[in-house]
């Protein structure tokens, strides 16, 4: 999943828009949380870019998603992949069958059926339809063949056996088919809805139906958003909270910590100036390692510099992450990266570049300047162009390449020019290739080293430096296919080599994240899946505040 920015924690690290405070009126009764109406308040770091699940692949969108939409399996409240809009399943080598609760309903009182996925995932996967995370269903029977025009999408090995039975035909065996199935592009859609709306669909609150624990009510771009209980959720009975209100949007942490302390916002997370605050304050900080990898990805399309692997080679023996996250950084938990894979996914019971560690290559000044010039050579240059570093426009997405850009002019006296913007001006750039490098992060899609292995694959349309490597691509394939769990890891072992090797992005850390949130919130699920946070099972409860 596209992170925001600087951050998978969308109430504030991600980049979004600048703060945006409108005269709108008191909505709740008390700002923050409500006890009596069971009501939140917080702040999102950008206006959500798409909230059509067929295309969307942002975080700050899926946070949205994850709210108001359920997939036939949801993550509970104990961040466990568990029921959702299905009751029962059974997953086979050859293909799933689901079976739906008849009391699902969208949010008109329709219900929710097996044709609204089979529908869903027929559109997701056609080639009109240009979504970027085609490609997660490609272990369906047919699907990659229907992606590339080659069948109709009505061929897709999804059927509705009746309303509320769907069977599901694998090209190949999918061990964490399940855990596909509760991401956003894995939603419903419901055909008669979507076709009326036309290119209206997702683009306004009443353009879209729900059928999550909540619906969106209210939706002033680029300023708030509403989200009330879905009344026609068929769990609504341990849905807690009846609303939850996002009147501010902003990637200012300081803006943000203030708005806490203010009673405003219901939860803020801390930069290294407002965690020393909130621990003087005697605010109880809370941590969590959220799974997500940051890096620099480089444009490698012809005519860049960065096209050029000596040069990227040259910067990779400059750089060193732990200098980044102890200078820059500076937050608990956050982890020096050289790996594309975070702790969090295992192999064999332990952390995966524990058992397979990254190949690293020498990193020092000397050698830095023998690739530089090496690239200097090769593309017949007498000085390297102004490189064009795009970024985020948090506090820390500046600070980093502000770091970055100094390191390069001395060490290698390269000159860059920094473009700071908005999170949904950034995907736009990131998309058109706009860029020399860009700082980029990836959080996880589903339980399995893929969500991150395939992320550098030659079809991967979030593949934005455009990245291409018949071997790299090969190793995804076996990864995709091997029913083998060790050569799996063999596979995902040497995609971590080539992207050592070939350098198409430079990792920097793992995130973490320090918060604060207020004592009469309770009940917040933390997971690296399923729509982090989560305010499914949340509720206020009556306690003293602060």
């Amino acid at each position: 999943m596209r992170i925001s920015s600087l951050g998978r924690w969308v109430i504030s690290v991600v980049s979004g828009l600048l703060l945006v405070l409108l005269p709108v009126g008191k909505v709740w009764a008390d700002d923050a949380v409500d006890v009596k109406q069971q009501r939140i308040a917080i702040a999102l770091a950008g206006e959500p870019p798409n909230l059509n699940s067929l295309v969307t692949t942002d975080q700050i969108s899926n946070f949205i998603l994850a709210h108001v939409m359920e997939g036939l399996l949801q993550y509970d409240q104990h961040g466990q992949l568990g029921a959702g809009v299905a009751e029962r399943w059974e997953l086979r080598a050859d293909g799933a069958t689901f079976w739906l609760r008849r009391n699902a309903r969208w949010s008109d009182g329709k219900p929710v059926t097996a044709q609204d996925f089979a529908f869903a995932w027929r559109s997701a996967v056609a080639p009109a339809t240009a979504s970027q995370y085609a490609p997660a269903l490609f272990p369906i029977a047919n699907a990659e063949r229907i992606n590339r025009g080659e069948l109709p999408p009505a061929q897709l090995g999804v059927r509705a056996v009746n309303a509320y039975k769907l069977e599901v035909k694998f090209e190949r065996p999918c061990p964490y088919f399940l855990g596909l199935t509760a991401t956003s592009t894995f939603y419903p859609v419901r055909e008669d809805f979507f076709k009326q709306r036309g290119e209206r669909y997702a683009a306004d609150a009443d353009d879209l139906l729900y059928n999550g624990a909540f619906a969106l009510t209210r939706w002033v771009h680029g300023a708030q958003l509403t989200l009330d209980r879905n009344r026609m959720y068929w769990n609504r009975a341990q849905v807690h909270l009846q609303g939850i209100d996002v009147p501010y949007i902003t990637s200012d942490a300081n803006a943000l910590f203030n708005l806490y302390k203010n009673g405003n916002i219901a939860l803020a997370q801390l930069e290294p100036e407002t965690l020393q605050e909130s621990i003087t304050r005697g605010y109880p900080v809370k941590l969590f390692s959220v799974g997500t990898m940051f890096y620099w990805e480089f444009n490698l399309r012809a005519g860049r510099v960065a096209a050029n692997k000596s040069f990227r080679r040259a910067i990779q023996a400059l750089f060193d992450p732990e200098l980044l996250v102890n200078k820059i950084v500076g937050l608990p938990g956050v982890r020096a990266a050289d790996s594309l894979y975070p702790r969090n996914f295992k192999a064999n019971e332990q952390a995966f570049i524990d058992v397979f560690p990254p190949p690293l290559p020498p990193r020092n000044l000397a050698q830095a300047r023998q690739w530089l010039e090496q690239a200097r050579t090769e593309l017949g240059l007498l000085q390297f162009p102004p490189l064009i570093l795009l970024c985020g426009d948090s506090q820390r997405a500046q600070k980093e390449a502000e770091y970055f850009q100094q390191l390069l002019s001395a060490g290698l006296g390269l000159q860059v020019r920094i473009d700071k913007q908005i999170f949904k001006q950034r995907l736009d750039k990131m998309t058109r290739g706009d860029f020399d490098i860009v700082a980029a992060a990836w959080g996880p899609d589903y339980d399995d080293l893929l969500t991150f292995g395939d992320l550098l694959a030659s079809w991967n349309e979030n593949n934005r430096g455009r990245y291409r490597s018949d071997e790299y691509d090969r190793w995804v394939s076996v990864a995709q296919r091997e029913a083998d769990p060790q050569k799996r890891l063999e596979a995902f072992a040497h995609m971590q080599r080539l992207l050592i090797e070939d350098v198409p992005l430079l990792m920097t850390y793992e995130n973490a994240v320090a918060y604060v949130q207020h004592p009469q919130l309770q009940g917040v699920n933390r997971s690296i899946f399923g729509g982090d946070p989560n305010f499914r099972y949340a509720r206020v409860v009556d306690v003293a505040k602060p």
